[in-house]
């Protein structure tokens, strides 16, 4: 079904209902309160500026197939055109910002209706259609059934000022989704200021600039009617160029100090002003192009769906309400008397202030018709197919965990075909120093279409580059944010369209913490999906200096929605990556992050058990997060707890600390977090539902709890907490300054990672 013709009036008639409503929703949550004397807060003022586009673009414009994400601050807008649409219970009107009611940004997990994107960390809710289009289109060349739709981003002017904005609309692939269409607000006021200089020329500029259609709508009918007639030319230039703040001004005065402000010495347009009536003229300096619903449906039509497209809809904000244009009114509410003065100028009722439309009437109709052409059948789930626990590989020789992902993505595509087929690997221009040039040259690069790839003749080349629509692999330009955002919409296809896939996003881990917060709010919004940091630490050696990674660790025991796996060889990482895959794309699915090293390291040392069950226990560890690696004869006279690269050396300083007559457990700790989770839950506390209690018994069994040394590549408060497990005196090492390059020797003696270190801290603790 297609758009719905409706007419001015009757589009009109629904605004107010949902400027109303909007400001209800707001207005009953700070008169509900917060006992503990909490503002509540909420944002009226930008809720209004939003209601004339929202309005006709959900009531005239949107198909069933079409997505929408809504800047934070008008989600009330939302949730009052959900009532209307018969998508949200009346009960919930008056419940938001409260604990289990509606939430204070569009939330896909949280909120009871229906929200297409969660939004609220700024540039993130905006560029996440543009990965959003990305997703659907590899979803339909691969699986079908992910259906056609225009994916929409409502976004504040001042929102623009984030970088995160421009380095999507900049990729060269987004140039190719002409289904992306940008709605700015362009109200020309931030938090706290109207913003000074007039920027849409230069924002124009910039997304020309990078080969997007550009639609400007900037004034209403009665301006364009008023251009026409004598004086109207000067009447257009004042306005085109007046500072915003003056203009944001004119819309605080009475008729006759606009009058005296606006003509400027301009004699021609001081008699314009002067033969209009008080109503015509203070309708007209507020008759900007994102308030009139004829203006929007032109620009509307003219959507190029060749390429992307964004519309710089120029509003009032605050329109129609009490406290309009003025500089601070970010979040300010209304008062009693202006909430009753706005029920009188649009017709509602303060009394009953949900009322809906009677469904006999034309707008009553125009919304029944709205809500049957938005109705969305439920998705057609599709599982993921079944994935191996482990491939039966047991490496040899030296080897290290950032090349061993590699391999076990190809050997699944041999092990699991189908499973395999579902994978997607995302990289900022790394693949080939990421070890992912094997997986690219077997499945390809994904494209819209298949494209030439001149080099593949040539004998020196080693990474093929073969673009085609059935290609696994994309390639983002270098913004880590782009990467993770693309990655959170791959990975919500499974709730979006039932098509689940299985995204691997791989790049350097020094970078990681510059993509934690996009991948985190992918999370959120239910985006599943594994990060890959490689390579890590200071184990970097000669690029230590510059690229090494200390925090990153400790994310796994931070991160909500993510568990964490640092693998100490290649089986580890193996198993780990098997059971990462395994928890993506489904309902009670959850994302992974896997950081590994570049580090050789013999495969032997690994000790992998040849009997099966045996080997089936530590697969089981592994994953749970730690196995012991090497149990002394009879009780140990001291535990060293090792994460990672490192591991080498605290095998190597057990070795000699038995050498001097004190028996040694090494633990090879492979997730932080869920140990920790582990210890949370033995405790009776809440923890993640992956955390598996036993493993605690298995890797650090009471009966034989000693003095403690833990040992990783990053900060040492990672591990602090295995102290805890048995309540033993312990000694903490890792990296906490700044690195140094230089062979790995001399860059682990720098940094207390060497086994000399070790049995130090060993011996002291004895």
């Amino acid at each position: 079904m297609g758009t719905q013709t409706v007419t001015t009036d009757t589009l009109v008639e629904i605004e107010k209902r949902v400027l109303w409503l909007s400001t209800a929703i707001v207005d009953a949550a700070n008169r509900r309160g917060d006992p503990s004397g909490l503002k509540v807060g909420g944002h009226q003022a930008s809720s209004a500026s939003m209601t004339t586009i929202m309005t006709s673009l959900w009531f005239e414009h949107l198909r069933a197939g079409d997505r929408v994400s809504v800047k934070p601050h008008a989600s009330p807008v939302l949730h009052a055109i959900n009532y209307l649409l018969g998508e949200l219970d009346e009960r919930y009107l008056s419940t938001l910002r409260a604990f289990g009611g509606l939430q204070s940004y569009p939330s896909r997990s949280k909120d009871p209706d229906p929200v297409d994107y969660s939004t609220g960390s700024v540039g993130i809710g905006a560029t996440a259609p543009i990965w959003g289009a990305l997703a659907r289109r590899y979803v339909d060349t691969h699986f079908g059934g992910a259906g056609e739709g225009r994916q929409y981003s409502l976004v504040g002017d001042a929102e623009l000022d984030e970088g995160a904005v421009w380095e999507a609309i900049l990729d060269p692939m987004v140039g190719e989704l002409g289904e992306v269409v940008w709605i700015v607000d362009l109200n020309r006021q931030s938090l706290d200021r109207v913003v000074p200089a007039i920027g849409a020329p230069r924002i124009e500029g910039m997304f020309s600039a990078a080969g997007w259609q550009v639609l400007t709508v900037k004034y209403g009918r009665l301006l364009h009617e008023l251009f026409d007639r004598p004086g109207g030319d000067a009447l257009r230039a004042r306005i085109d160029t007046m500072q915003n703040a003056e203009y944001q001004r004119l819309l605080r005065c009475d008729a006759d100090e606009v009058r005296t402000r606006l003509p400027d010495g301009h004699a021609d347009l001081a008699e314009l002003v002067a033969g209009l009536d008080d109503d015509t003229l203070l309708a007209a300096v507020r008759n900007l192009g994102g308030h009139d619903t004829a203006a929007l449906r032109d620009a509307f039509s003219a959507i190029d769906d060749t390429r992307p497209t964004v519309i710089l809809a120029y509003t009032v904000k605050g329109h129609g309400l009490a406290t309009a244009g003025h500089p601070q009114n970010h979040g300010s509410i209304l008062s009693a008397d202006q909430v009753r003065e706005l029920a009188d100028a649009v017709g509602a009722d303060p009394d009953d202030p949900w009322r809906r439309f009677d469904p006999e009437s034309p707008a009553g109709e125009v919304v029944a018709g709205a809500a049957q052409r938005l109705h969305r059948d439920p998705v057609d789930d599709q599982p993921v197919p079944p994935l191996p626990t482990d491939i039966g590989r047991t490496p040899t020789g030296r080897a290290t965990t950032q090349a061993a992902l590699g391999r076990a993505l190809l050997d699944l595509t041999r092990e699991a075909p189908e499973a395999a087929g579902r994978v997607v690997t995302l990289c900022p221009d790394v693949s080939s120093s990421t070890n992912l040039g094997g997986w690219v040259n077997k499945v390809g690069v994904w494209s819209t279409a298949e494209r030439k790839d001149w080099f593949d003749d040539d004998p020196e080349t080693i990474l093929h580059w073969r673009e085609r629509p059935t290609g696994q692999h994309l390639e983002l330009g270098i913004a880590e944010g782009n990467l993770v955002g693309a990655l959170g919409e791959l990975g919500a296809t499974w709730s979006r369209w039932g098509r689940p896939v299985l995204p691997i996003g791989v790049l350097y881990d020094p970078f990681v913490e510059r993509a934690l917060e996009p991948w985190s709010f992918g999370i959120y919004a239910g985006g599943q999906s594994i990060l890959v940091g490689t390579p890590s630490g200071v184990s970097l050696a000669p690029e230590g200096g510059a690229h090494q990674s200390v925090t990153t660790p400790s994310v796994g025991l931070e991160q909500p929605g993510c568990v964490t796996y640092e693998p100490a060889f290649a089986i580890d990482t193996e198993w780990t990556l098997l059971a990462s895959l395994a928890r993506l794309g489904r309902p009670d699915g959850t994302s992974a992050y896997l950081r590994l090293s570049t580090r050789p390291v013999d495969q032997t040392l690994a000790a992998v058990p040849a009997d099966p069950a045996a080997r089936e226990r530590r697969r089981r560890q592994v994953v749970a997060g730690a196995y012991p690696l090497r149990r002394a004869a009879g009780t140990p006279a001291l535990t060293i707890a090792v994460a990672g690269a490192p591991t080498t050396e605290a095998l190597a300083a057990a070795d000699r600390l038995a050498e001097l007559g004190h028996d040694v457990d090494v633990v090879v700790v492979t997730s932080p977090g869920l140990l920790f989770d582990a210890l949370q839950a033995r405790a009776g506390r809440p923890a993640r539902p992956q955390a598996e209690p036993w493993i605690l018994e298995s890797a650090f069994p009471a009966r034989r709890a000693a003095p403690l040394v833990t040992l990783l590549d990053g900060h040492p408060h990672t591990l602090a907490f295995l102290a805890g497990v048995n309540r033993v005196p312990a000694t903490h090492l890792g990296v906490h300054r700044f690195g140094q390059s230089g062979d790995l020797a001399s860059v682990y003696a720098h940094h207390g990672l060497d086994a000399d270190t070790v049995v130090a801290a060993g011996l002291d603790l004895l």
